[in-house]
């Protein structure tokens, strides 16, 4: 393993997720529970994804949030996160929308047959062992005409991690048609607070 995005999996693959589900909405970002958080989310949300009533697979979906910010604009939801208490939060947070939320691997969801008008993956790409094969996975589960939403980044100054944008919209250059990128790292509303590393949104048809 030699690249920035491989290197980290081990350190991520320790994280127990089930422990860290009652905290995790503790984030700024991850819980958005300031009102001003919430609507810059909420607001870069709509702008990536389809104006009509889409089905969106939010896969690593951790305790819902996007998912729920996108049941909210419409959109019919489908999240997957491998870790049950996880999973456990997305669908009381989800309750009585039109949204499931399903126990399984994001880098290869169990969904069947089933296809997508959007994959949403925000802060996953990077820990998987193979983002290629991982990304053409997802690309299969697109509709003709659909989309990747894609929010990742590069954080830490001693021993940075994560995956860096130009890598990132290199590897979905094969499987897509056109790749949007959109720079984060200013808009301090979206995290609770202003960040000096490497933020960004990648919006890519097939």
């Amino acid at each position: 393993m030699t690249n920035e995005s491989e290197s980290v999996v081990a350190e991520d693959a320790e994280v127990d997720w089930d422990a860290e589900a009652a905290a995790f909405d503790d984030e700024p970002d991850h819980g958005l529970r300031a009102p001003e958080v919430r609507a810059a989310w909420a607001d870069r949300l709509r702008s990536w994804l389809p104006e009509h009533p889409a089905d969106v697979l939010d896969l690593g979906c951790g305790t819902g949030t996007l998912s729920l910010l996108a049941a909210e604009q419409g959109h019919r939801v489908t999240g997957v996160d491998s870790s049950p208490a996880m999973v456990e939060r997305a669908r009381a947070k989800l309750a009585g929308r039109d949204a499931v939320v399903l126990h399984g691997d994001a880098a290869a969801p169990p969904v069947g047959e089933q296809r997508y008008d959007v994959v949403l993956v925000r802060h996953v790409l990077w820990t998987l062992p193979d983002p290629a094969r991982v990304l053409r996975n997802w690309r299969s589960l697109l509709r003709p005409g659909g989309r990747f939403v894609l929010v990742e980044g590069v954080w830490g100054t001693l021993g940075p991690v994560g995956i860096p944008v130009d890598r990132c919209a290199a590897l979905l250059t094969p499987v897509t048609r056109q790749v949007h990128v959109e720079r984060l790292s200013g808009d301090s509303v979206l995290w609770g607070r202003a960040v000096d590393d490497e933020r960004y949104a990648v919006v890519a048809t097939v």
